[in-house]
Formats: structure tokens, C-alpha cells, sequence
């Protein structure tokens, strides 16, 4: 069994983010990055499939700058076997992704597609389920556990009202949530190894796709800042502020 797992350059979860200036967008020059967190959790559910002799091969890809390269390598730090990176300059919205994606699956012909349910840059949690409506696959999104059985695989999913089981043919797609595993720590020999581990490079026109942005960002700008708090001496003095102070949102 083949598993594509596509994996996302993002600003490092402990990195304050700050918007640009002229309010265009976020800044990047000079602030690390890394793996989307809900990727990292995607190729280390991979990794374990793979453990359990389930899965054969492990795909990791990428698309964007040069410097995605970086990201494939830390998948194939922790266990899988090649990577693709689409290069390329523009932003690359949800459905261009989707599409690129499932230009790549047409090639490989995976079993299982599993993706982080969302980028922490942009929060969309769109692009899983994009893929899954243009190759017409089933889905379980926002998994925190699934197993696979001969060709079926079974999604314990997060609802508003608890979890939900469901069961989909194979080919699928799967959306990973936080609960699902714990990403493990790449160890040294293996981020070593993944340095001869092959990454394939290739173009949007190359697939086929194309990726002109359909969406404009008119603007950026930071959340409003939180005013102080206050302490009141006794509760008669916080029920009376509540009364009379306190405002319905």
C-alpha cells in the first residue's frame, strides 16, 4: 500500500507572528519555519501504518519555494521514502493545491492521502476536502484514530456532539486531528539517511495545473490588543460591575 502525505512550509508554531508593514500580509524574511504541526501528525500516522506492515511506501510532498526542499527532508527524517516538491513562485491557494495533489495521485495511484486537517498560516481546512471532491474518494476528516483492514479503512472522527465512526473504501482520503498520534523526534542517523533519500522536482505546468491565485487579499492586520483587567475588592463590587458595566457579546 502507497501513502501520499503532503506536508506544508509554515511560520514555526513558537514565533510570534508579525503582519508586514503596508499590511500585504505576514512577514517571512528572516523568521524560521517548519513543518505544519497537523502535518507532522499526518507523516507520523503514516510512519506507524507503515510499522504495522500495512503501508509499503511513504510519498511526502510539497509545493512553493525552493525551500520546501528543507520540509520534505524532515518527513523523510521520520520515515518516509521519497518526497516531490511542485516549485513554485505563486500563492498557492486551497484548490490549486488540490489540484496539483490530484495530478500527483493520478501518478502514484496511493491507496490513502492523508493530510493535516488545517494550516496553522491560513486556517482554511479546505484543501482534504478538495481533493477528496475532484477525485471523488471517500473521506474522514479531523481523525483521531483509524485502522485499516484489508480494504477498508475505519476514522474515528472529532464532531461537535463527541466522536463518530465511519467506515470508508479504500482509496481514501484522511484529515488528521491532535489526538491522533504524538510526532515523534527525528533521531540523527535518520536525518543522515534522509539526505539520499530522493526528492523529485517539478512544475505546476508540469501537472498540468494551473495555479493562478483566485483569490485577493485585500488586507492583513494584527487582532485589536486586549484592554487590562480589573480587580475588585469583594463580590457585592463584581456583581454590581457585572450589572451595569458588563456588556453582551
Amino acid at each position: 500500500m502507497k501513502i501520499i502525505v503532503p506536508v506544508k512550509r509554515v511560520v514555526d508554531y513558537n514565533v510570534k507572528v508579525r503582519v508586514k508593514s503596508d499590511g500585504s500580509g505576514i512577514e517571512t524574511s528572516g523568521v524560521k519555519m517548519s513543518m505544519n504541526p497537523f502535518d507532522e501528525i499526518a507523516v507520523e500516522e503514516a510512519v506507524r501504518l507503515k510499522e504495522k506492515g500495512v503501508a509499503t511506501e511513504i510519498i511526502a510532498v510539497s509545493m512553493g519555494v525552493p525551500q520546501c526542499a528543507e520540509t520534505i527532508r524532515t518527513a523523510l527524517a521520520m520515515g518516509a521514502d521519497r518526497g516531490i516538491l511542485v516549485e513554485s513562485t505563486e500563492d498557492l491557494q486551497p484548490l490549486a493545491v488540490a489540484k496539483l495533489l490530484k495530478a500527483i495521485v493520478d501518478q502514484e495511484q496511493p491507496q490513502i492521502v492523508i493530510l493535516g486537517k488545517q494550516a496553522i498560516d491560513d486556517d482554511m481546512s479546505a484543501t482534504g476536502q478538495m481533493l477528496a471532491a475532484l477525485l471523488g474518494w471517500p473521506q474522514g476528516t479531523f481523525a483521531s484514530k483509524l485502522a485499516v483492514e484489508g480494504d477498508t479503512l475505519t476514522v474515528t472522527r472529532e464532531v461537535d456532539g463527541g466522536l463518530e465512526t465511519v467506515a470508508l473504501k479504500l482509496p481514501s482520503i484522511v484529515t488528521t486531528d491532535l489526538r491522533l498520534n504524538e510526532p515523534r523526534y527525528a533521531s540523527l542517523p535518520n536525518i543522515m539517511k534522509a539526505r539520499k533519500k530522493p526528492i523529485a522536482n517539478m512544475k505546476p505546468a508540469d501537472l498540468g495545473v494551473d495555479v493562478t491565485p483566485r483569490l485577493t487579499v485585500i488586507k492583513v492586520s494584527e487582532p485589536p490588543k486586549r484592554k487590562a483587567g480589573q480587580k475588585v475588592k469583594s463580590v457585592a463590587e463584581l456583581v454590581n460591575k457585572l450589572k451595569t458595566e458588563a456588556k453582551v457579546i
